[in-house]
């Protein structure tokens, strides 16, 4: 029986002989992390078996580089991979964490439940809860906070998750509206941002969710990102990267002149609206910028350079200056998130 898999995605992963990182296509599976050159390679590059090796979430080996997980292997060999942003991190982590400790206790791979712990009301339904949470008029108010010199974008707070159960009358108290946000946390409709709600949700904390001011939540679809603030009053940013960051991820990009394709880094802003792209294996500067003001975006079923291919999950964004980028998502779920988040950019941007 084939091993389950979990999760896929674009990581940078440091070469075991030469120091170079490079991004792979990497698979977690129930026993071992498969990666891959390419998304479209039928055989993997390497694997690392998970039975036995331990875990470093937040590795400081590397001090130019940002959300590195270390994995150690029983036999003492050290897998360096690399995220593009924290909550990215942050799921691969508690994903293959959850994967060690089902080896050990040899069960089968599940994500944390609470309705085993939590006994809800029948008539508690949590993905309908979660719409009428998300509703745009009448759901919970998403906010850009502040707090220890972080912006915490497209978040709220503990106490306005209760707040709002209360005033929808879906909990009698607030007691009670612990238990229906824990529901929510564990279950994945929720995410906890910063270190006080984090702390809480890894079990810390008595409850898993805080009814705290101080304690930031977001949903996980939102396009929520963390970024630092600087001190110091001379650092003027340009104006392409004045915007609030609403999306980031690894897609191909086809390349204008030689027309091959390569994984990189995206960057979506709004207000002013611009699309930067990275090399995902290092680099703080973009190696472009598509300005999204005017522009055209739409999902395109063949390859643009008509040659045989992985075709799929294609999109192409026209800018009002007419030029043509060609994108590719991992799943045809990332592709529509894609379009939509750039669309909605490109209509409420500069």
């Amino acid at each position: 029986m084939e091993p389950k898999q979990i999760r896929e995605g674009y990581l940078v992963k440091k070469g075991s002989v030469f120091n170079t990182w490079k991004a792979m296509w990497v698979v977690l599976l129930e026993d071992g992390i498969e990666f891959y050159k390419k998304k479209s390679d039928n055989s993997p590059k390497g694997m690392i078996p998970l039975k036995g090796s331990t875990l470093m979430s937040s590795c400081q080996d590397f001090a130019k580089r940002m959300f590195v997980f270390k994995i150690t292997t029983t036999k003492q060999q050290d897998h360096f991979f690399q995220a593009s942003f924290l909550e990215e991190r942050d799921a691969w982590v508690k994903d293959i964490k959850r994967a060690i400790k089902c080896i050990e206790g040899g069960q089968k791979f599940a994500r944390k439940s609470t309705r085993r712990s939590i006994r809800l009301p029948e008539t508690i339904d949590l993905g309908a809860l979660y719409l009428s949470m998300k509703d745009t008029e009448r759901g919970i108010k998403e906010l850009n906070l502040e707090k220890d010199k972080k912006v915490f974008n497209h978040c709220f707070t503990g106490s306005c998750v209760i707040d709002w159960l209360v005033s929808n009358k879906s909990i009698r108290n607030r007691q009670e509206g612990l238990m229906i946000a824990s529901s929510l946390l564990n279950e994945g409709y929720l995410q906890p941002a910063g270190d006080l709600s984090k702390n809480a949700a890894d079990g810390i904390a008595e409850n898993p969710f805080l009814d705290n001011p101080d304690a930031f939540y977001y949903f996980p679809d939102s396009g929520f990102f963390c970024e630092e603030n600087s001190s110091d009053d001379d650092v003027i940013l340009k104006e392409e990267f004045r915007g609030v960051i609403i999306k980031q991820g690894c897609l191909l990009k086809q390349g204008h002149r030689r027309k091959n394709w390569k994984v990189r880094k995206f960057v979506l802003r709004e207000d002013p609206a611009y699309l930067h792209y990275y090399d995902p294996a290092g680099g703080e500067d973009p190696l472009g910028a598509v300005h999204l003001r005017g522009c055209v975006v739409t999902s395109v079923e063949s390859n643009p350079d008509g040659r045989k291919g992985d075709e799929e999950n294609l999109f192409e964004i026209i800018t009002a200056d007419e030029v043509h980028y060609f994108l590719q998502a991992a799943t045809p779920k990332e592709r529509t998130e894609w379009i939509k988040a750039i669309q909605v950019a490109s209509r409420t941007g500069k």
